[in-house]
């Protein structure tokens, strides 16, 4: 598609999406969800990350069966405060990444809050991953595989749709 950059005048090539998605990272402060936005969309990663305040997104294209798809990735801050700003961005996601760290077991007891949260202001057709995130601490790892598993079945069986993963975002 062309278009014409506004600011210059000149003419310039526009990406054509099909398709726009909005997807949604959440989970307590901490977790690592800044940086899985990052790793994702600039394939880049900063030990130095501070705390998000409010919502920072992201995106970036991607070629599902041959079609661009905009994906629009929502960096919720994890702290209670924000809450009431960051539960209006789970409308009219697709998907949402459930993050805990695999370090902090608090993290992952917290995973039911966000499961909550999420049926009480998210589309209910909503796919949720559940993303056990900082595998390279697996010396530090405070939550087992096992019980993770153990987790993610009771939940499918309850009816919500979910995956899981224990990685850092590969590219």
């Amino acid at each position: 598609m062309i278009g014409v950059d506004c600011r210059t005048n000149s003419v310039a090539t526009v990406a054509y999406y099909k398709f726009i998605q909005q997807f949604v990272l959440i989970g307590d402060s901490g977790v690592g969800k800044s940086n899985l936005l990052s790793r994702f969309t600039r394939n880049e990663f900063n030990l130095e990350s501070k705390s998000t305040i409010g919502v920072e997104f992201a995106t970036r294209s991607i070629q599902v069966d041959g079609k661009t798809i905009k994906a629009q990735i929502w960096d919720t801050a994890g702290q209670e405060r924000y809450r009431a700003i960051t539960s209006a961005y789970y409308r009219g996601a697709v998907g949402a990444l459930l993050v805990y760290d695999i370090a902090k077991h608090l993290t992952y007891e917290n995973v039911e809050r966000w499961l909550k949260e999420l049926r009480d202001h998210a589309d209910n057709n909503i796919v949720i991953m559940l993303v056990g995130n900082k595998s390279d601490l697996r010396h530090l790892r405070a939550v087992p595989t096992d019980e993770a598993r153990a987790f993610y079945r009771f939940i499918t069986l309850s009816g919500v749709s979910v995956c899981l993963f224990n990685f850092n975002f590969p590219l």
